[in-house]
C-alpha cells in the first residue's frame, strides 16, 4: 500500500495516478477535499508554455498531454485553452520568442503597435509574445476530479485527519491524529506549504533545500466588456504580475484575475491570517488602470493563498527510504499537476530515478 499524504493538486494527482495503476491506495487530508486554507484552491491557474528555462518548457509539453488524460478518464473538462502573452522589459519577449522557437513551440513576436491594436484592451510599450497553447486550469475541479476518480478506482480517501508523524522500519508506519496507524509500503509527503512543519516528524533525514511559505494576496477585475475574449498575460517591469480569466472565482460577470506574482508575506501555514494586504491591493490596482484599460481598476473579489518558494525556484520531487517528497512549490506548479502525480507514483514505486534538478539535495542551481 501507498499513502499520500495531502489531497492539493500534488497529492490527489498522485493518489489517482497510482489507483489507475492499480495501486492499494490510501489518500489522506487534514482539511476537507477543496479547502482553501492552502495553495490549491481556486477557478484559475495559468497554464503556459512560456519559459526562458528549456527544461521547463518540455515540461510543459509533457504537462499538456498528462492534462488531457485527466481530462478523459475523468469525464471532467479542466485545462480550457485562451492563448497567452507576455510582455515587458523584465519578461524580455525577445529572449522568450528564441527559446521557444529552438524548442518548437509555436509563438508570434508582434510589435507594440499591432498587439495594441490586436489586444485592445492592453497598453504596451514594447514588443509581446504570443504563444496559443496557453490556457486556464480550474484547480477546484482538477482536486475533485483526481480524488473522485482515486476512490472510484479504490483508493481510501480519509479527510479531516492530520498526520501527525511517519515512522520509518520495515516500510513506513503514518501515525494520524485519531490515533491510527498505517502500514505502507512508500509514502507521498505532499504537504505543500505544510512541509517545513511536518519535515520534523517524518522518520528519515530530508536534507530539505531552504523553503520560504509567504502570504500572496489575488485580485478579480471586472471586464468593461463582458463579451470580450482574453488571453493569460505574465508581465514584468517595476512588478511582475500575472493575470488571467477568473472563472466563478471572480464572481457571475467575467472578470479577470490580476496578481503580483513577487511581494509576498513570509509566514507559514500555521500561522498564515489570511488578510489582504492594503499595499498590494493599491499596488496592482494602479497597475491594472495603467496597463490594462479594459478592465474596471476596483477589484470586485480579493482572496489570499500560499507560495512554498525554493531558493532556485525549482520543485521538490525526490524520495529518500520509503519517504517521497513531492512540492512543486515555487508559485508556478499548478500547471505541472498531472505530470507531477505521474513523476511521484513513479518515486513511489521504484520506476524512476528523481531528477538532479528536482533532488532534495541540490547539488547546484541551475535555473
Amino acid at each position: 500500500m501507498i499513502v499520500v499524504v495531502g489531497a492539493g493538486l500534488t497529492g490527489a494527482a498522485a493518489a489517482w495516478e497510482l489507483a489507475r495503476r492499480g495501486v492499494q491506495v490510501t489518500l489522506i487530508e487534514a482539511y476537507g477535499i477543496g479547502h482553501r486554507n492552502g495553495s490549491s484552491h481556486g477557478t484559475s491557474r495559468i497554464f503556459r508554455r512560456a519559459y526562458a528555462d528549456p527544461f521547463y518548457i518540455e515540461l510543459t509539453g509533457q504537462a499538456g498531454e498528462c492534462w488531457r488524460e485527466l481530462e478523459a478518464d475523468s469525464g471532467t473538462a479542466l485545462l480550457r485553452t485562451t492563448g497567452g502573452i507576455d510582455f515587458g522589459a523584465g519578461r524580455d519577449p525577445q529572449r522568450l520568442a528564441r527559446v521557444l522557437a529552438a524548442a518548437g513551440v509555436p509563438h508570434e513576436l508582434v510589435p507594440a503597435k499591432a498587439a495594441g491594436e490586436r489586444w485592445p484592451n492592453f497598453r504596451f510599450d514594447g514588443p509581446v509574445l504570443f504563444h496559443p497553447e496557453a490556457g486556464v486550469v480550474d484547480a477546484d475541479a482538477t482536486v475533485a476530479a483526481c480524488v473522485r476518480r482515486a476512490a472510484e478506482l479504490g483508493a481510501d480517501v480519509r479527510t479531516h485527519t492530520r498526520v501527525t508523524g511517519i515512522d520509518v522500519r520495515d516500510g513506513a508506519r503514518v501515525r494520524t491524529d485519531d490515533g491510527a496507524e498505517l502500514t505502507a509500503d512508500a509514502v507521498v509527503v505532499a504537504a505543500g506549504p505544510w512541509l517545513p512543519e511536518l519535515a520534523g516528524g517524518i522518520g528519515v533525514p530530508l536534507s530539505l533545500p531552504p523553503l520560504r511559505v509567504t502570504q500572496q494576496q489575488v485580485f478579480h477585475f471586472r471586464q468593461r466588456d463582458p463579451g470580450q475574449a482574453w488571453p493569460i498575460l505574465v508581465a514584468k517591469d517595476e512588478m511582475q504580475i500575472y493575470g488571467l480569466p477568473s472563472g466563478g472565482d471572480g464572481g457571475a460577470a467575467p472578470a479577470i484575475k490580476v496578481a503580483q506574482h513577487d511581494g509576498g508575506t513570509p509566514t507559514t501555514a500555521s500561522t498564515r491570517d489570511g488578510v489582504v494586504n492594503p499595499a498590494s491591493r493599491a499596488a496592482v490596482s494602479a497597475w491594472v488602470e495603467k496597463w490594462l484599460p479594459g478592465l474596471d481598476p476596483v477589484p470586485v473579489a480579493e482572496a489570499s493563498c500560499l507560495y512554498t518558494v525554493t531558493p532556485d525556484e525549482d520543485f521538490i520531487l525526490d524520495r529518500t527510504g520509503p519517504v517521497v517528497v513531492a512540492s512543486p512549490c515555487s508559485g508556478h506548479g499548478a500547471k505541472f499537476a498531472p505530470l507531477i502525480g505521474r513523476m511521484a507514483a513513479d518515486l513511489a514505486l521504484g520506476k524512476a530515478e528523481p531528477h538532479p534538478r528536482f533532488a532534495l539535495r541540490r547539488t547546484e542551481t541551475t535555473s
